[in-house]
């Protein structure tokens, strides 16, 4: 997190949350569209059922390791920024959970006592 004298944290651009956090099936969505692919083209290139692409691709199933390498090796793409939007995915969709977020809150800091 950046911290500038005087602005709040949360007002700096680099530590904004996006309000919407983008899920990479949606990219690779888009990219295949753009490109004129079909999500049945692409399972079978990929050996990946079509209803599983059809899952990753509609945020219905995550983006998995597996999958991003297939998927990235298909479209010429790398997979590490796919896996990275998925663990950003992940991590906003938890911090947005209300029961977790009780858990988080009730939970002792088991460091404070060493």
């Amino acid at each position: 997190m950046i911290h500038i004298e005087g602005i709040k944290d949360e007002m700096i651009a680099n530590n904004l949350t996006p309000y919407a956090p983008t899920y990479p099936g949606e990219v690779v969505k888009d990219e295949i569209e753009y490109r004129g692919i079909t999500q049945r083209q692409l399972s079978e290139v990929t050996g990946i059922a079509y209803s599983v692409v059809n899952e990753v691709l509609n945020g219905k199933r995550p983006m998995t390791v597996e999958y991003a390498l297939l998927i990235g090796k298909a479209l010429d793409i790398e997979a590490m920024p796919l896996i990275s939007m998925q663990s950003e995915y992940d991590m906003q969709m938890a911090k947005r959970s209300k029961t977790l977020a009780a858990r988080l809150s009730n939970m002792r800091k088991i460091a404070a006592v060493l």
